[in-house]
């Protein structure tokens, strides 16, 4: 018996804990939201690292992602893959835009 090739989520998540991203969290939104069923937050520790990460999410999902942004910059990257959104933010952005907060709704944040 053949083991299955992992998720795309799984490859997500694998991809940022290689490149030793903080904090990361996965909201469940299907059946929350139209755009996509998994929403995937984590942070760097500098603008630098939070743009390797956006690379290496490119290096490992290639064609898997429909678009990024922001990796020029590093404060914030944003990557589409369909079904899953990624975002990264150095600490000082992710506290400023607060996703967990805004999609606390659909899932128990941790004590």
């Amino acid at each position: 018996m053949t083991a299955e090739p992992p998720s795309e989520l799984e490859r997500v998540k694998a991809a940022l804990e290689d490149m030793k991203a903080e904090g990361l969290l996965v909201i469940p939104l299907a059946g929350q939201a139209s755009f996509a069923d998994y929403l995937v937050i984590a942070s760097g520790t500098s603008t630098r690292h939070v743009s390797s990460m956006g690379r290496a999410l490119e290096d490992k999902l290639g064609k898997a992602i429909l678009s990024i942004e922001g990796m020029a910059e590093g404060e914030w990257v944003c990557a589409d893959l369909g079904d899953i959104v990624v975002h990264l933010f150095v600490p000082e952005k992710r506290v400023l835009y607060n996703l967990e907060k805004l999609w606390s709704h659909v899932f128990e944040p941790a004590t």
